[in-house]
């Protein structure tokens, strides 16, 4: 008996200020994988950040990447770093099913990491923040989209606006129809949002803060038009308008856009960055009301 305790209290310990696997969080349509990173010191009623690598990536290469972790540490929110297993790592941002409200696919399975989340530790789930990269910048705006009830704030780096790869065979560089990335999907702000708010029809709520991020040397993921696009829908779906460039915030040859009065909708120009701009974990921790 004392022999159990010891492994059980061991696990225990493991489980915070670790990475963590979750093999069990509830339903999982298309097989994503969930790791989590609880603190050793954790907030009563904690945020949660679901961190969203990119494409070829893993949630455990994401972990390594991002100083979240150290940030929870300080701050004691819990971190999800979840996995995407197919189509070359990358998410799933183009199929009905993911662009549907609990439609069977990525976002319903992160979605439910999510719930598991705030059941498991009591989080607060009205402090339930994604962010990403990339793809995962990409399905970013979807969950914002599709979940706008469950998530506060997103942060989008280097992505594309939500419902621009529907229909596309893939979501990967190699399986996708390459007109989004390559910024040939031009809508209107009435458009986007009409896309948008088809993905879950019977929502009359507010849509999540925004905050995008997007360098204009990326030929990879056009920064020309998808930064633009991306502002358009989101400036549709928040009801901001454009007020003014503030230069060099957060730093040296950026640009941040304030839409408003700043407090719903702001974009960063990253001046002669290419594809991906770098993550700002200490501006997304403002930006999500964590301290």
């Amino acid at each position: 008996m004392l022999g159990l305790i010891t492994v059980v209290l061991a696990l225990a310990a493991a489980a915070h200020g670790a990475l963590v696997s979750v093999p069990d969080f509830g339903a999982n349509p298309s097989g994503l994988k969930m790791s989590i990173y609880v603190p050793s010191k954790l907030s009563s009623s904690p945020a949660i950040i679901l961190a969203l690598h990119g494409c070829g990536g893993t949630g455990q290469q994401y972990y390594q990447q991002t100083k979240y972790p150290a940030l929870a540490d300080t701050n004691g929110f819990i971190v999800i770093y979840p996995s995407a297993p197919h189509d070359s790592n990358c998410w799933d941002v183009a199929s009905t099913k993911t662009l549907s409200r609990d439609g069977g696919g990525d976002s319903n399975g992160l979605a439910n990491m999510l719930k598991y989340t705030i059941s498991t530790y009591k989080a607060d789930p009205s402090k339930i923040f994604v962010t990403g990269t990339s793809s995962g910048g990409m399905m970013t705006n979807v969950m914002c989209a599709v979940y706008p009830d469950m998530v506060a704030a997103g942060s989008v780096y280097s992505g594309v606006p939500a419902g621009c790869l529907a229909g596309s065979p893939g979501s990967s560089p190699t399986s996708a129809n390459q007109d989004c990335a390559n910024g040939k999907i031009i809508k209107t702000s009435a458009e986007w949002v009409a896309q948008v708010k088809a993905m879950y029809p019977s929502y009359r709520g507010t849509y999540p803060k925004m905050q995008i991020w997007h360098g204009t040397a990326d030929s990879f993921v056009n920064y020309y038009q998808n930064f633009g696009e991306q502002i358009k829908e989101w400036t549709g779906l928040l009801g901001v308008s454009f007020v003014k460039n503030n230069t060099n915030i957060p730093q040296s040859g950026y640009t941040q856009m304030t839409f408003g009065n700043g407090s719903k909708l702001v974009a960063y120009s990253a001046a002669g960055v290419g594809h991906t701009v770098p993550v700002h974990e200490a501006v997304d921790l403002k930006w999500f009301g964590i301290s």
